[in-house]
C-alpha cells in the first residue's frame, strides 16, 4: 500500500472570462512563467479606459477645488477688507456726530438768547441729526459686512473640504486604476512551477470560473513516496532508516531511499467522513500511518521517469 507522490500545481484563473487561446497541449512540458492560456481581454481593456478616465476627472475635480479654494480665500481677504473700513468710517462718522452735537449744543444756547438766527439753529439742528443717520447707516453697513464676512469664511473652509474629498476620490480612482490593470493581466495564465501538464480539459471559446481549477501541473522536480504502513509495523520503524523501494513499473530495480517522515494522524482522520466508534457495536480495525519515504540517490536516472500514483513496494531496513 504505497504509492509515488509528487508536487501537484492546479492551473487556477483568478477572474471568469472567454478562453481566446489555448497554448498547452495534453502532457506538454512547460517552463516557469510559459503561457497556458489566454482569456478574452476585451472587456478588462474596456474597464481599464473607464478607470484611466474616472481618474482624469477626479483630478480635474481636484484642480477646480483648489481654484475655488483660492478664490475662496480672496473673498475672504476682501470681505475682512470691507469690515475694516467700515469701521473706520464708524470712527470717522462718530468724530462728526461728536463735532455736530457739540455744534447743536452752542447753537441751542445761542438761539435762548436771540444772538443767532432760527434759521442756523435748525442748519446745526440738520447738522447733527444728519451725522446721527449717517452714523447709523455705517454700523448697519458694518453689522452686514460682517455676516457677509462670516460666510464668506464659511463658504472657504466647506471649499477646503473639497480639496480633501477630491484628493481621496482619486486615491480611490488610483486604487481601481491598480486593480483594472491587475485584473488585464489576469486574462494571461502563466506556468507558476516547472513540470508537466496533465489532461486539457478546455477549449477556445469556453466559459471559466476565477477560482475553478481547470487542469494541473505535475512538477518534477522532487518525487517521493507515501507508504501507508499498518500501525502494528510501526514499532520498529524510525526517521532516517534506509530503505529498498520496487516499482511494479520497473520490475527488478530497487531505488534508494529512507524515511523522512511520519503522519501526525492516520489516514482515516483525514477522510471526508472520519470513522466515529463512540456508538454501536465497536470492530476493531487496524489503522495506516502515511509514512514519508524520500529517495537517496540523486544518480539514478530511473526516478525521473516516475509518475505520481504509481504503485511500489517498500522494504525498510531495520536496524
Amino acid at each position: 500500500d504505497a504509492q509515488v507522490e509528487t508536487n501537484i500545481n492546479p492551473v487556477i484563473p483568478r477572474i471568469s472570462g472567454y478562453i481566446a487561446e489555448v497554448r498547452v497541449n495534453d502532457n506538454q512540458h512547460v517552463q516557469k512563467g510559459d503561457t497556458l492560456l489566454i482569456l478574452d481581454d476585451r472587456e478588462m481593456k474596456v474597464k481599464l479606459q473607464q478607470a484611466e478616465a474616472t481618474l482624469a476627472t477626479a483630478k480635474c475635480s481636484l484642480g477646480s477645488a483648489r481654484a475655488t479654494t483660492v478664490a475662496a480665500k480672496a473673498n475672504v481677504a476682501t470681505s475682512q477688507a470691507s469690515v475694516a473700513a467700515a469701521d473706520a468710517q464708524i470712527e470717522a462718522a462718530k468724530v462728526n456726530v461728536w463735532r455736530a452735537t457739540e455744534d447743536y449744543k452752542r447753537y441751542a444756547n445761542l438761539i435762548k438768547d436771540h444772538s443767532i438766527t432760527q434759521q442756523q439753529y435748525e442748519q446745526a439742528l440738520a447738522a447733527k441729526q444728519t451725522a446721527e443717520k449717517q452714523l447709523q447707516i455705517l454700523q448697519r453697513q458694518k453689522t452686514q459686512a460682517s455676516r457677509e464676512s462670516n460666510a464668506v469664511a464659511s463658504q472657504s473652509t466647506a471649499t477646503g473640504s473639497q480639496v480633501n474629498i477630491a484628493e481621496a476620490t482619486i486615491k480611490e480612482r488610483e486604487t481601481e486604476l491598480a486593480q483594472a490593470k491587475l485584473n488585464l493581466s489576469y486574462t494571461v495564465i502563466t506556468a507558476s512551477e516547472d513540470g508537466t501538464v496533465s489532461k486539457v480539459n478546455v477549449r477556445e471559446g469556453q466559459y471559466v470560473q476565477g477560482g475553478s481549477s481547470l487542469f494541473s501541473i505535475v512538477r518534477d522536480n522532487v518525487k517521493w513516496v507515501v507508504a501507508n504502513s499498518k500501525e502494528t509495523q510501526l514499532e520498529n520503524i524510525r526517521e532516517g532508516e534506509k530503505v529498498l523501494v520496487t516499482a511494479d513499473a520497473f520490475p527488478g530495480h530497487e531505488f534508494e531511499a529512507q524515511v523522512s517522515s511520519f503522519s501526525p494522524a492516520t489516514g482515516a482522520k483525514f477522510a471526508l467522513l472520519p470513522p466515529d466508534n463512540a456508538s454501536g457495536n465497536f470492530v476493531k480495525v487496524v489503522q495506516r500511518l502515511p509514512v514519508k519515504i524520500e529517495f537517496t540517490n540523486s544518480q539514478d536516472s530511473l526516478i525521473t521517469r516516475l509518475r505520481a500514483g504509481l504503485n511500489v513496494n517498500v522494504d525498510v531496513l531495520i536496524n
